[in-house]
């Protein structure tokens, strides 16, 4: 696949749409609406996994590379505020080297989104988690990653995965599982390098010419739903224990691994 301007789904613009066809319209625009919650929701609960939710559904929506740069605007706001009320939790120094690796890791993904077919990257993707997740509920996962080339190492493939498919969140949330920090330092981490690491992606994206005038009348469209879905996540982080935010993680890695093999 070579490299593409960002393209909405007509219908969800609703260029050339005829008054006989409004319905459709909102139909679309609703369930984008309803994805889009749903992805941002489990933001706010896990503190990860929209990019991986949202992007196993957009596409069937809208240009893959266009959700992409919404999700990425979307996380820099969420993350943001999610992080405000976590911020007394942050350990600075792994989640400085996760973002030294991620300077790295972006131009690689930014060069992949232009030149590599985004099926091939999904089941890649796809194929590592549910991997990775078979040897976690075997017990064969390692308890344990110490030294900062972990930190490093995990930051460079954040950058690459969330620049070229929107989903930067795997590597570095199995690294923050290997720590042994609790949800909340867990959380804490992952918004502070989630929102460096979206703001590094959308530079990139900026460049290469992918942030258009369509992507921020969408971004707009879609930023109530986004924050609704959000907001109901943090609400209800409070009340899950660390072995169930384990277990919920891993889960969620699982499912999205599959719709990623699946779907491709």
């Amino acid at each position: 696949m070579g490299y593409y301007r960002p393209r909405v789904h007509r219908r969800i613009l609703g260029r050339g749409a005829s008054a006989g066809s409004r319905a459709t319209v909102t139909a679309e625009w609703v369930a984008a609406a309803l994805v889009i919650a749903l992805a941002n929701f489990v933001l706010g609960l896990v503190g990860f996994g929209n990019g991986l939710v949202a992007m196993a559904l957009l596409p069937f929506l809208m240009s893959p590379v266009t959700a992409v740069a919404i999700l990425t605007i979307y996380t820099v706001a969420l993350s943001t505020a999610i992080f405000v009320p976590l911020r007394d939790h942050l350990q600075p120094r792994p989640v400085l080297d996760m973002l030294a690796g991620t300077l790295l890791g972006v131009p690689v993904g930014v060069w992949i989104l232009r030149v590599v077919p985004i099926s091939t990257l999904n089941r890649l993707i796809g194929a590592t988690l549910v991997l990775i997740v078979v040897l976690d509920w075997a017990g064969l996962h390692p308890q344990r990653l110490p030294g900062r080339a972990w930190s490093a190492g995990a930051g460079v493939l954040a950058g690459l995965m969330g620049a070229a498919v929107g989903t930067p969140g795997p590597p570095v949330i199995l690294y923050s599982a290997a720590q042994g920090w609790s949800p909340r330092t867990i959380k804490a981490n992952l918004q502070a390098f989630f929102v460096v690491n979206q703001v590094f992606i959308l530079g990139g994206y900026w460049w290469a010419g992918v942030l258009d005038g369509h992507v921020w009348r969408l971004a707009a469209s879609f930023a109530v739903p986004a924050a609704v879905g959000t907001g109901l996540g943090m609400l209800l982080f409070s009340r899950v224990d660390p072995v169930r935010f384990r277990r919920m993680v891993f889960a969620l890695l699982m499912v999205a691994g599959l719709l990623l093999l699946v779907r491709g």
